[in-house]
């Protein structure tokens, strides 16, 4: 099998490339500077340059507070640029998995139980308005498409785009002795990109299309997060929870956005491990902890 992934040295995509592939796969790593998905021509030369089995995208403009003020930035790379590659994927007959995220839900502000793939959407800042539109255009011009929505992602390669990731953050700010205040009103289930990337690979070798959540298992506030870093890495820094009101971000974040890995699990391939357990292996990766 071939397969194109767009957005290879960013922080899923630095995974993927590292993933354990069957040997008889070809995997066709590319950059923005290989293809800009925001440019159609380019898009569909590329992909009849290559003529692969499987594209998948982990492309996005996911800084979510710059969404809220360059709106036709964040339309243009999550729901044109998408729209591109899943116009390219029907011309050259290839299938498509594309990344989502667990910020297509928070308009229910009292719930309090894991999202399933069958409820129904309801984004409540632009990131999510463009993320959903992006999974609507693949899902209206495609039959053979996954789209996979996870949630608070962090990898050894950190985000590019974000500086770092929030793991990488909260040990730096320890050592430097910094008072780290943490938002204790947002639930969601952190996930390790190296175990998200195995889940795909696993995906793009079936042909069980469709929408999935790929977390990992249980959930737990930012904060809580950040305590148990702390814990496993023997840090004691000052840290105190606080509201997402008292924090100021731009953009409005769901109160809940746990997913529940449904869909997997109806096919038997939710193997996904607790994030403590994750994020365990993550800081042994790295060197944090032995």
């Amino acid at each position: 099998m071939k397969i194109l992934l767009i957005g290879a040295n960013g922080q899923l995509g630095s995974d993927l490339v590292r993933a354990r592939w069957p040997s008889n796969d070809e995997l066709i790593p590319l950059t923005h500077r290989d293809m800009d998905i925001c440019e159609p021509v380019g898009v569909s030369e590329t992909l009849h340059r290559h003529a692969p089995d499987v594209v998948i995208n982990t492309a996005a403009y996911h800084k979510v507070d710059e969404c809220e003020v360059n709106v036709e930035r964040a339309f243009a790379v999550n729901v044109y640029g998408v729209r591109n590659l899943a116009l390219a994927c029907r011309e050259t007959g290839c299938a498509l998995l594309h990344m989502s995220t667990d910020y297509v839900f928070g308009a229910d502000a009292t719930r309090r139980t894991p999202y399933v793939e069958t409820d129904i959407p309801g984004p409540i800042n632009v990131y999510g308005i463009s993320k959903l539109a992006g999974e609507y255009f693949v899902r209206y011009i495609l039959d053979r498409y996954w789209i996979v929505r996870s949630s608070g992602l962090y990898g050894v390669a950190g985000s590019s785009g974000k500086g770092g990731n929030f793991v990488e953050l909260m040990l730096r700010l320890a050592r430097e002795g910094k008072d780290i205040k943490v938002v204790d009103d947002q639930t969601l289930s952190p996930t390790y990109t190296a175990d998200l990337a195995r889940k795909i690979v696993e995906l793009v070798h079936t042909e069980h299309y469709g929408l999935y959540h790929v977390t990992s298992a249980g959930a737990c506030t930012w904060y809580q997060f950040a305590c148990k870093i702390f814990e496993l890495t023997g840090l004691s820094p000052n840290v105190a929870p606080t509201t997402t009101a008292a924090f100021g971000a731009i953009a409005t974040r769901p109160a809940y956005s746990v997913l529940q890995n449904a869909a997997l699990a109806a096919l038997g391939m939710d193997d996904m491990r607790p994030w403590e357990e994750a994020l365990a292996a993550y800081l042994r990766e790295k060197g944090h902890v032995t």
